[in-house]
């Protein structure tokens, strides 16, 4: 099967291909692994490879599933895959082997994906880039001297690129969304509780963490929530009832759906011009289709919200570190991790529960008030899905004399200036991403779709979110907005890389 062959189709279309005979699982899976030896050298995206089993299963496995055959990767963390390598991009765990699966992972098998390989992503998924020190950094293939985002970034470089049609990852703060906003794909962070976590874990970053897919058409990721949904004894949360079938909810028309939009950075202090031009797009577009669109502002306050979030994740990441010896059986060692994730070890150390337990509240009792506007004041949200276009490769790493502070604060680390330091991280870090981590703080649905190349020639999306529990509606919108304004034959995965 040539490139530009199985290229041309989604993961439902190889599917069906598969499954009317016309070419085999053998087939469309050498296809994918041709495609990986010719691009990933360039892109960084795929760091475990397994092709010898998935080939076998090729040749033996039952077809019949909606995803029956089709060659699918795993992100190197957010679920574990028994018998296999699960670094999380930590020197850590460079040798931790699973012995389950998650729950997600059997599901995916469940539904015919053939899993041939683990991509890239930051140490333990903290950053909004993927530049791990373990594997290096994976690159956009819009243009190799940017990166694809985090932390979901080798999932989406490789979807971009053409290696698959669609990719495992998760999302703590945007690691769905801003992987699809710099490499142009469809990217949805569901409700919470949605898709299973377990049975490993009870909850990822305080419920802030969901998991799923990205990919380059709004069905692939519709139906990949069918075979993906569903409670699982044990789970900690419960969801409204969705559709019988999101696949077959996504093409039904949403009807007239009042759009509310923003062009105010969320947890930051401002938009690039982009990602107002991005937003003004979206919001014509969206007002073509028939849809009432006004501007509306979340009342939200940027400072309390990136401190709140911050805190959580520095809680979790402490948290992780200590996990690490549970898997492992080593004591932490700080040359086993890189340095910002031991800064944040130490500062989750020394917050206090009653901050951590201010932190969630501040978040649950924003999705109190967010359910007081979505649905008698607007039906969906629209901002930008990042504030700034996706940075140069090693842009936001840390400067040798940041290097040499945070090198200081991992023999000292007195707790007031690990607070400090965690409070203007808050501050600093979340410039060019401040959109997405709202949403993982109220629990509900949000999705990035391409809408915007700048200039430069790198796309940007935008983010639309629902009121809980609704993430049908947001398949029906991002559908209309795939007709209107289709994004799939702007993807390099034909380009030569």
């Amino acid at each position: 099967m040539r490139h530009d062959e199985y290229a041309s189709y989604d993961a439902l279309g190889l599917a069906q291909l598969i499954r009317d005979g016309e070419v085999s699982a053998t087939d469309v899976l050498q296809a994918a692994i041709a495609r990986r030896q010719a691009v990933n050298k360039a892109i960084n995206a795929v760091v475990e490879s397994w092709d010898a089993e998935a080939l076998d299963r090729a040749s033996s496995a039952d077809t019949t599933g909606v995803f029956g055959g089709v060659p699918f990767l795993i992100k190197d963390m957010d679920g574990k895959y028994a018998g296999h390598r699960s670094t999380n991009s930590s020197r850590s765990l460079v040798n931790y082997v699973p012995e389950r699966s998650s729950e997600l992972m059997n599901r995916f098998e469940t539904a015919g994906l053939n899993i041939f390989g683990a991509t890239n992503c930051p140490e333990f998924g903290i950053m909004g880039v993927s530049e791990p020190e373990l594997r290096g950094p994976a690159r956009n293939p819009w243009n190799l001297g940017h990166t694809p985002g985090g932390s979901s970034g080798g999932s989406a470089a490789a979807i971009a690129a053409g290696i698959v049609p669609m990719a495992h990852g998760g999302d703590g703060g945007g690691s769905l969304r801003i992987p699809a906003s710099h490499c142009g794909l469809f990217g949805l962070k569901t409700t919470r509780g949605l898709i299973p976590l377990g049975p490993d874990e009870a909850e990822g970053w305080d419920g802030l963490v969901v998991r799923g897919v990205m990919s380059r058409t709004v069905r692939d990721t519709a139906a990949a929530l069918d075979v993906t949904r569903g409670w699982e004894p044990g789970s900690p949360y419960a969801v409204p009832d969705g559709p019988a079938s999101y696949l077959e909810a996504a093409t039904r028309d949403p009807g007239r759906l009042r759009i509310a939009y923003s062009t105010r950075s969320l947890f930051g202090s401002k938009l690039s011009p982009d990602a107002v031009q991005a937003v003004d797009e979206a919001a014509s577009l969206l007002q073509s289709l028939g849809h009432e669109v006004f501007e509306y502002d979340l009342p939200i306050s940027a400072d309390e919200g990136a401190k709140a979030y911050l805190t959580i994740v520095a809680a979790n990441v402490a948290y992780t570190v200590r996990w690490t010896e549970e898997v492992t059986g080593r004591k932490p060692d700080p040359q086993d991790f890189e340095r910002a994730t031991w800064l944040l070890n130490q500062a989750g150390q020394v917050i206090p529960a009653v901050d951590l337990t201010a932190a969630r509240a501040w978040g649950l009792l924003r999705a109190r008030e967010f359910a007081d506007l979505f649905g008698p004041t607007f039906d969906l949200h629209l901002t930008s899905t990042v504030a700034q276009p996706p940075v140069a490769i090693g842009e936001l790493a840390p400067k040798p004399a940041e290097k040499a502070a945070l090198s200081v604060l991992q023999r000292v680390g007195p707790p007031p200036v690990l607070r400090r330091l965690l409070d203007q991280l808050a501050t600093d870090s979340l410039e060019a991403t401040p959109q997405t981590q709202i949403y993982n703080m109220t629990g509900q649905p949000a999705m990035s779709v391409p809408m915007h190349i700048t200039r430069a020639g790198l796309p940007m999306g935008v983010q639309i979110a629902a009121a809980f529990g609704d993430d049908a509606r947001l398949l029906q919108v991002a559908s209309q907005i795939e007709q209107a304004k289709p994004w799939v034959d702007g993807l390099p995965t034909t380009k030569q890389l």
